[in-house]
């Protein structure tokens, strides 16, 4: 029990001292509540003292014996209290020191790209987007089963936010050295289109307006173009090995891939940013 209290006293004390370091308005509040104690213990004083000898006198003693208490305490504690002062005010030194010089982890806007060639192809010349597909490609009688929605949607490249129309044009050049050439089928979305197809069902999407990266320019859904015809069957051996793929180099350019969700979205790719859905 006595070493749950020892713990307790160290966490309340590190508490505070790590918000005194972080808080400017809680440092000031301190300073004002020590000048009235101190003002205070003055009244005590000269109470005391207009008390007579014997009113100072217990004052003291009992204050003396108090503090004596105090320091035995202290003394007969020590070593826990130094472990766990360590353990606690380190961490919190080290994360105030790291504030000042980077953003915090999960507040970057930029995603992170790992690989040095990927990094060099997005610092370097900016790509083109590609030729536009003739439009009957995209009404065809398999999308018309698979996705009908394909037909009305926005495959403007000008409306995707710059950093992501360049992961996402790299992705394009990296699956044409692989041999699969890609189409985009849908990249910015409005929020009125957005609840619209939320209100087709779950099978669509369930993100309504302003729930979806699409909205911000910051997704796109891609297929395979073979053979003059959009290829986005799951059944289709040659396409799955092209997803998984796609999934792959997406993610080392930093972005999202919805083949990892739990519902499964193979043709799907974001770049999330800090606060665009609300989110850190």
């Amino acid at each position: 029990m006595e070493l749950f209290l020892v713990l307790f006293v160290i966490l309340l004390l590190a508490a505070f001292a790590g918000g005194l370091l972080c808080f400017p308005l809680l440092r000031e509040a301190a300073v004002r509540g020590v000048l009235r104690q101190a003002a205070a213990l003055g009244d005590l004083n000269r109470s005391a003292i207009r008390g007579g000898d014997a009113a100072l006198a217990r004052a003291g003693a009992g204050g003396l014996s108090a503090g004596r208490r105090l320091l035995n305490w202290i003394a007969g504690n020590r070593l826990w209290m130094a472990f766990g002062a360590v353990g606690v005010l380190v961490p919190v030194t080290l994360a105030i020191v790291l504030s000042a010089t980077r953003p915090m982890a999960g507040f970057e806007e930029r995603a992170d790209v790992t690989d040095p060639v990927l990094a060099a192809l997005l610092d370097g010349e900016h790509l083109v987007p590609p030729p536009a597909l003739p439009p009957e490609v995209f009404v065809t009688a398999e999308l018309k089963v698979e996705r009908p929605e394909i037909a009305t949607a926005s495959r403007d490249w000008a409306l995707l936010d710059a950093e992501f129309k360049q992961r996402l044009l790299v992705l394009f050049q990296q699956m044409r050295e692989r041999g699969y050439e890609l189409a985009l089928l849908e990249g910015y979305r409005s929020p009125e289109r957005q609840s619209e197809l939320a209100s087709m069902g779950p099978h669509v999407t369930r993100a309504g307006a302003f729930q979806s990266y699409h909205q911000f320019g910051l997704a796109a859904d891609v297929a395979f173009y073979r053979d003059g015809k959009i290829v986005i069957s799951e059944r289709d051996p040659w396409a799955m090995e092209g997803y998984r793929q796609l999934g792959e180099r997406a993610e080392m350019l930093g972005l999202t891939w919805g083949g990892r969700w739990k519902l499964m979205d193979f043709g799907h790719v974001e770049l999330r940013r800090a606060g665009t859905l609300g989110r850190k």
